[in-house]
Formats: structure tokens, sequence, C-alpha cells
């Protein structure tokens, strides 16, 4: 009876451990998503103009997106409430509702943008999920 129980007990633990494992996604899964996501192309053809990431800090026009990324995704922000609050911003920029105040005084409030909700959603979601913050 006693090795009976320890071979069911054995096989439990074997059996749950094989399920309860999910697998990580590989770096080469991840920079693959990143490469194709639609928001990455938008990104580079409207936002790095002013926002490029490899611009000199003398040569800056705006902050690059990963201080954007920095500032808005604060307190386990939601997805949907990141996409949103970057939407407000580019839809209706007045320095009153800027997260980034530093920025605004050193490069003032960044034109209107007049890009369709689902164009700045795409660009969000990809800020959100794609750039990585060191």
């Amino acid at each position: 009876m006693n090795k009976l129980f320890t071979i069911l007990l054995f096989t439990g633990l074997i059996f749950s451990c094989n399920n309860s494992k999910k697998e990580k996604p590989s770096a080469f899964d991840t920079q693959n998503k990143a490469n194709n996501h639609p928001g990455k192309k938008l990104m580079e053809t409207n936002c790095y103009l002013c926002h490029n990431p490899t611009a000199s800090n003398q040569d800056r026009v705006g902050p690059p997106m990963i201080a954007i990324k920095e500032q808005y995704k604060v307190n386990n922000i939601s997805k949907e409430d990141f996409i949103k609050s970057i939407q407000d911003w580019v839809k209706n920029p007045i320095s009153e509702n800027a997260k980034m105040p530093n920025e605004v005084k050193r490069f003032g409030v960044m034109p209107k943008q007049y890009y369709p909700e689902k164009t700045i959603a795409q660009i969000a979601e990809y800020l959100y999920d794609c750039i990585i913050l060191k």
C-alpha cells in the first residue's frame, strides 16, 4: 500500500510538472515579432524625424521614443491605458497635459499630429510591446 501511494504521488508530480511548464519565447521569436509589427515601420516613418534614437544630444528635436516609453509606462499601466495616453497626447499636445514637462521645456510642445487613431495605436502598441527599456 505504501509503495502504491509513493508511485501514484511520484506519477502525479511528473505529470503536473510537465503540464505547468510554459515555454518562454526565444530571443529570435521576440525579435522576429518586433521586426514584423506594423507599428515598427509606422514609428520609423512618422516619429523618427523628431524622435530619432540615434540623433546626438545636441541634434535632437524631441526626446527619443525609449524616453517616452519610460515616462508613459509607469505604475504597471495597462497596454490599453498606455495606448490611450499616447493617442490623447498626439491628438492634442498641450503643455498642461504633458507627462514629460522637462522635455516640453527643452524642446517645446510638439506640433499637433493628424494621424488616424489606428496608426497612433499601432505605434503605441509597438512602443509598449517591443521597445525594451534598459
